[in-house]
């Protein structure tokens, strides 16, 4: 499977992604917002989830789509971040229509990005504001690395960050990955610049360096430094319904255990955010194939995110770059 023309899941017809992020701060938003309602589901893997109007995601539940999904730092206070996109979509007439009125469907997640070195002073909740942001950034060319949900992330002896990857299926489909990676575990492999996540890489998209060999040492985890969870939205423009995107999303979760360990600790809030924009039909054989895809495009995702980190003053941890030399 090749990569799309961005490799991000704004290859994904049908969608647009949009970011805002505060580096004094050190968090930020991230949104992936439909053309239409999308058909979504989510599945959580992981011990310490934080959530927003994932109930209406199950199959049975009488809301059919999304109008958008959003991924926020912030811990408990980002899922407030769900009202500024929820303003915005608004103002664009978008939502369930319920009588007169149409609501826009808006779940969310968060992970804990308090400790990352920023300045949480403020009396004003400012994740409203910074979601409001994304969704008026929506189209805009997708940053990786330090921005959006990614820009507080860490994971266990470096930064974290915002990632994303896509794949071409033979049809022409497209399957793409978001994450947001702040892991208890490890990205990389011991001590070394290596990843996890090498055997899935597609054109040296980090680095190229191959996978680590020898004898695996045993994982690290940053126990020292409480705050975790890694949040993805797999996104496709194969026809689903709301199961079968969670069905994707499930499967995606494979690539969490590809590109991190450990994955889905009890301290983290591991989780998977299924959607599709419903605009082609595969073959069988490749519906057979569609959660491979998306836990490649999650691991890949994960590893570009760690990789496309940058330094910022006051950081709690280094940057790959930092650490191993500048990316590229």
């Amino acid at each position: 499977m090749t990569p799309g023309p961005t490799n991000t899941i704004a290859d994904v017809p049908g969608l647009a992604v949009g970011s805002a992020e505060d580096h004094r701060l050190k968090s930020g938003v991230t949104v992936v917002v439909g053309d239409a309602p999308m058909a979504a589901g989510v599945h959580v893997m992981g011990g310490a989830p934080g959530t927003r109007e994932t109930d209406l995601l199950a199959p049975e539940a009488t809301v059919p789509g999304v109008d958008a999904l959003v991924l926020s730092g912030g811990s408990a206070f980002g899922l407030a971040a769900a009202d500024g996109v929820v303003a915005g979509l608004r103002a664009d007439r978008r939502g369930f229509l319920a009588g007169q009125h149409r609501i826009p469907i808006v779940p969310a997640a968060i992970l804990f990005d308090l400790n990352a070195g920023g300045d949480t002073r403020w009396t004003e909740n400012p994740y409203p504001a910074l979601g409001r942001a994304a969704y008026g950034a929506r189209g805009a060319p997708m940053a990786l690395g330090s921005a959006g949900a990614g820009t507080g992330a860490t994971v266990a002896g470096l930064k974290g960050g915002l990632g994303s990857a896509s794949a071409r299926l033979p049809s022409g489909a497209t399957v793409g990955a978001l994450v947001a990676v702040n892991a208890l575990g490890q990205v990389t492999v011991g001590d070394g610049p290596r990843f996890w996540a090498a055997p899935f890489e597609e054109t040296d998209e980090f680095g190229g360096l191959g996978a680590a060999t020898g004898h695996a040492p045993p994982p690290r985890t940053k126990r020292d430094s409480p705050g975790n969870t890694t949040l993805a939205i797999v996104a496709t423009d194969v026809a689903l319904d709301k199961a079968g995107a969670r069905r994707m999303a499930i499967a995606a979760h494979d690539g969490f255990a590809r590109a991190i360990v450990p994955s889905h600790t009890p301290l983290d809030g591991d989780l998977v955010f299924g959607c599709s924009t419903g605009q082609c039909a595969v073959t069988a054989d490749e519906a057979m194939l569609l959660g491979h895809v998306a836990a490649t495009c999650v691991a890949r995702a994960i590893a570009r995110g760690v990789y496309l980190a940058t330094a910022h003053p006051g950081d709690a941890l280094p940057s790959w770059s930092a650490r191993f030399g500048a990316p590229g």
